[in-house]
């Protein structure tokens, strides 16, 4: 019985919260209500009055501490809480806070307390029109050829307004002229421009058009801006090029050098523009000529490609041709006649050439080569030689061959290569020479152990870093080349192997020495350690060296200020004892905190943040003092509850706040009154809300029981006038079949019969069930049946 008493008590609590946290929902999801201002308003100015919105009287605002919040992270309103009106705390741009958005909406709510509710509003900006019309390009361009047909448009760039709506670009004007009208095309981002050809444009006529575009918004009055339109004509092509000279003839010495400037030819045209650009070109020349020559196609120089030889070609023909911007072509003739000279130099064969040695050998034959000069008489007689700073030595042979040898033992870390210049030069006037130079690798042996940039390394880390962070790069170098050079680095283990040895906090990169911390890093546990780095190269035998590197970590502002006293943690609150007659400056309490971070992250200040009595109470802000700032009087609360915050210097700064509970006494002597419960205003509001389910849940209760009593009595009224009208009877045998459940699954059962009491004189059949006259002692069914049964009787409340 008790069970389900609680049960029931326990549903109606929850319909009565589920009543009220509808309530709420319903009133918080309630449609905004909307202000509208002009942008540009003056700061201060009234927007509207939310006394009525809110439904409240000018004196209910203080009390239902009425708060203005907004979504951004500035406050474009303000609330006077003494006439409840909306005022603009600054002036509002428009296109700075939507841009082309429309329409701009600044959503805010407005929060009151006791009980708590939200009001939702919307402050709608309206565009002015505060901003003229721009174009990007003050001058506009076009370029049209003088045969365009007319009706042919041309696109002009738009220009560009901040404002929107009504106030936003409507119109384009154009200066009057022959030549074009101003068609204006509607499109997605708003109105284009564009130029209409009216009149066939010429040239010789009028080469450039100026015209003025004027472009219009739709405010009142409305803003303007202006572009100039520059047109110019282009011109068509209509003349050939034309040279100056159609035959030109010249003599050239075989000796002139690349790039000797032979002649320069030149042609005109009459037309302008690209018409009148004229390119120079070789017209159906042969490979040799292509070769031996080449022009400017700009300026008609032709200069030499490669140098000539009479002993090959003593004359060659050029045509040349001038093709200007239209295709328009003129032509002309180029003959140019060699003039025999010593021009043969000398002739370098190279018979065997070693490209690299290793740097190990010596006198070893590099090279082996002749030499030759087409030339006669002192022209072909040569000199041979190579430079004499180099560790080599030149050996002549027979018949003008020549060998180039290894003089000492050579250094690959030295010199690694040689560019090895052989001069051979005859005695002709003037006199002429040839140079082949070729490179000689010195291949490297593994004879140089790797070196560290430094012998020791220093990184830093700050702590709380996230695995697998690159800390910084340890990098060593190789004199050798190749596989010789190609370092390998790792870590080499420590003393003292564990979870907390170097090796088990850094990993390093084989092949780029990036070293990496495998896990967080803890400042308080680790300030600093150490561990070796080993680069090894890849010769044969490898060789390597070590250097030690160390890792300083750096705190990080992670731990927040911990009270020492007075104790937030104890069963009873901390209390100190003030005499009234404490003097200003008095020391009440001292508020100890410590910090488990370092530097500046533990530089540790004091704040007052709260107190029952303002003013009479400070906090020395470095040592956590708390002493009296004034007298104490009379009409001081004997019980003061101070609420101060330790706050750190770190980077964010982190804090802690702790509860001083002061109680004035008129000496030590007076004994010590236990403070109440601090959080007993806190716990008004919660209390008030309990006394109201309270009575709700016993009125309800109430009327429960109250119609359970009078249904009762009815159905007992009711029983007793029948059995006075009529009698009763008992059927001698059972019940007919067809008000019989024969399936067992009606309600009636075959094991009982019933008292049945009819109505005399009744204009209905009406019959009522009263009671049993043989109950069924015995079940039919199995005993798991009977439990079900008992188990469906039981849920339904019968007894």
């Amino acid at each position: 019985m008790e069970a389900r008493e609680r049960k029931e008590l326990f549903l109606k609590q929850r319909q009565v919260l589920i009543f009220f946290v509808l309530l709420g929902i319903a009133q918080a999801g309630s449609e905004p209500t909307h202000y509208s201002v002009a942008e540009e308003t003056e700061s201060g100015s009234f927007v509207a009055n939310l006394l009525k919105d809110l439904g409240l009287e000018v004196e209910e605002l203080a009390s239902r501490g009425v708060q203005l919040v907004s979504k951004g992270k500035k406050l474009h309103l303000h609330l006077d809480r003494q006439t409840g009106d909306l005022l603009l705390n600054e002036k509002l741009d428009r296109e700075e806070l939507c841009g082309r958005t429309e329409p701009c909406v600044l959503p805010f709510q407005v929060l009151l307390e006791n009980p708590l509710q939200f009001f939702l509003g919307e402050l709608w900006i309206k565009d002015i029109n505060d901003h003229s019309p721009v174009f990007l390009d003050n001058e506009i361009i076009l370029k049209i050829p003088e045969n365009t047909a007319p009706g042919t448009t041309f696109l002009i760039e738009r220009a560009q307004d901040l404002d929107v709506g009504s106030n936003s670009l409507q119109n384009y004007t154009l200066s009057p002229n022959f030549y074009f009208h101003l068609k204006l095309q509607d499109s997605p981002d708003g109105i284009l421009p564009q130029l209409v050809l009216e009149k066939a444009l010429d040239r010789e006529e009028e080469r450039e058009i100026r015209l003025l575009l004027t472009a219009l918004d739709g405010g009142n009055p409305p803003r303007s801006c202006t572009a100039l339109v520059r047109i110019e004509v282009v011109d068509i092509n209509d003349n050939a090029p034309e040279f100056t000279k159609l035959l030109y003839e010249l003599q050239v010495p075989e000796n002139s050098p690349v790039g000797f400037q032979v002649a320069t030819v030149s042609a005109r045209d009459l037309d302008i523009g690209i018409n009148g650009e004229i390119t120079y070109m070789f017209s159906q020349a042969s490979e040799d000529i292509r070769k031996t020559f080449q022009i400017n196609t700009k300026s008609g120089e032709l200069l030499l490609a490669q140098k000539l030889d009479f002993e090959s070609i003593q004359m060659y023909t050029v045509n040349i041709q001038a093709i200007d911007g239209g295709g328009l072509t003129g032509s002309c003739v180029v003959f140019v006649q060699v003039m025999d000279l010593n021009d043969n130099p000398p002739e370098l064969s190279m018979s065997s050439l070693t490209n690299q040695i290793p740097e190990n050998l010596m006198e070893t034959v590099i090279a082996v080569f002749s030499v030759s000069d087409p030339d006669s008489g002192d022209n072909g007689r040569m000199m041979c030689s190579i430079p004499e700073d180099l560790p080599f030595l030149l050996k002549p042979s027979v018949e003008n061959f020549y060998t180039i040898v290894t003089n000492s033992a050579l250094d690959r870390e030295t010199n690694s290569e040689y560019n090895i210049t052989i001069t051979v030069t005859d005695l002709g006037t003037p006199m002429l020479q040839t140079q082949h130079t070729f490179t000689l690798q010195v291949s490297d042996v593994n004879d140089n152990a790797p070196e560290f940039t430094q012998s020791s390394y220093t990184l830093w880390v700050r702590e709380n870093n996230s695995p697998a962070l690159h800390i910084g790069t340890i990098s060593a170098t190789d004199r050798d080349s190749g596989s010789n050079a190609q370092l390998t680095y790792s870590l080499l283990p420590g003393p003292q192997p564990g979870p907390d040895a170097a090796a088990a906090l850094v990993s390093i990169n084989a092949d780029s020495g990036q070293l990496f911390a495998l896990r967080a890093l803890d400042y308080e546990a680790l300030q600093a350690f150490e561990v070796r780095v080993r680069a090894a190269d890849r010769g044969s035998p490898p060789l390597s060296s070590q250097a030690l590197v160390r890792v300083q970590v750096l705190d990080a502002n992670d731990n927040s200020p911990f009270v020492l006293y007075p104790l937030q943690n104890a069963s009873a609150p901390c209390t100190e004892l003030l005499p009234r007659a404490a003097e200003p400056g008095y020391l009440v309490s001292k508020v100890v905190a410590v910090d488990r971070d370092s530097g500046q992250n533990a530089w540790l200040s004091f704040q007052l943040l709260k107190a029952t009595e303002p003013g009479l109470f400070s906090v020395w802000p470095h040592n956590g003092e708390v002493r009296t700032a004034r007298l104490l009087s009379e009409r001081d609360a004997p019980k003061h509850r101070l609420l101060l915050l330790v706050k750190d210097n770190g980077e964010p700064p982190r804090s802690a706040s702790v509860t001083l509970h002061v109680l004035l006494v008129d000496g030590f002597s007076q004994p010590y009154l236990p403070l109440p419960d601090a959080a007993a205003p806190e716990r008004a509001q919660p209390d008030r809300l309990t006394a109201y389910l309270v009575i709700a849940l016993a009125a309800v209760s109430s009327l429960f029981l109250l119609s359970l009593l009078l249904f009762v009595a009815v159905r007992l009224c009711r029983r007793s006038r029948v059995r006075s009208l009529a009698g009763c009877a008992l059927p001698d045998g059972p019940l007919p079949g067809h008000l019989l459940d024969v399936s067992g699954t009606g309600t009636l059962a075959h094991s009982y019969q019933y008292e049945v009491c009819l109505q005399g004189g009744a204009g209905t059949n009406e019959f009522k069930f009263l009671k049993p006259i043989i109950p069924n002692l015995q079940p039919q069914g199995s005993g798991e049946e009977m439990g079900d049964n008992i188990v469906v009787r039981n849920s339904f409340g019968f007894q």
